[in-house]
């Protein structure tokens, strides 16, 4: 079964509030797997437009990353980053197949 990932770009206007969106995401992303990969960091944008922040986090499932945004849990940590930034989220399930340059 593919992994699901949360790809996001945010731009913070209220830090404080949107600190309190990260102490409550905790709970929907452990009872849903999530694990992060990106959370901020140093990044480039070579083509194209990025938000000021960039995070990827990873489910064991597709479904997984799905539920985790639908959960209760995670509504209540929405009503913290709704007024605290603005982001741009795909949720997309992984992909398993052939890599290149793979069995030659």
């Amino acid at each position: 079964m593919a992994k699901g990932y949360w790809i996001a770009g945010v731009d913070v206007s209220d830090a404080e509030a949107y600190k309190r969106y990260v102490a409550a995401n905790a709970a929907a992303f452990a009872k849903y797997g999530g694990r992060f990969l990106v959370r901020g960091g140093a990044f480039e944008t070579p083509e194209g437009t990025a938000r000021s922040r960039q995070v990827v986090i990873e489910f064991p499932s597709y479904r997984a990353a799905l539920d985790c945004y639908d959960s209760p849990e995670y509504r209540r940590a929405m009503a913290h980053r709704a007024s605290a930034s603005q982001a741009d989220l795909v949720i997309i399930e992984g992909y398993d197949g052939p890599q290149p340059g793979a069995g030659d």
